[in-house]
């Protein structure tokens, strides 16, 4: 997948969560060997939201592919983020699954609190 086709599914994940009422706090924020796609705010929480989009189902749905090895890296990411930014407040962790083509109608599943990997 292009790095190009990778971003528009990110941007539609992002213009989907602010039709939500999130703010997008932070995009591809990095530490060490991993990164999470959007950090945002919503309603007293910090969610930080791993995207994956996929063209169609060949290879299976899109959110099948953050696998527990991810699930860590991210947990890893966000205490380093809570902990860079004082936040000791309650967190979530969601996963966007995007399926389609930038040229067609692309299907959005928005799985709220998908996982919680622990500290």
């Amino acid at each position: 997948m292009s790095v190009e086709i990778g971003q528009w599914g990110e941007d539609q994940a992002v213009t989907f969560l602010q039709k939500k009422q999130y703010e997008i706090l932070e995009r591809n924020w990095r530490y060490s060997r991993a990164e999470v796609d959007i950090i945002a705010s919503y309603q007293g929480q910090l969610i930080f939201v791993e995207v994956k989009f996929r063209k169609n189902h060949a290879f299976g749905k899109p959110e099948t592919f953050v696998d527990r090895r991810k699930q860590l890296l991210l947990a890893e990411v966000a205490a380093v983020y809570c902990e860079r930014n004082s936040y000791d407040d309650e967190i979530r962790f969601d996963v966007i699954s995007i399926t389609g083509k930038p040229e067609t109608k692309c299907r959005i599943l928005h799985i709220e609190d998908a996982f919680f990997p622990g500290f």
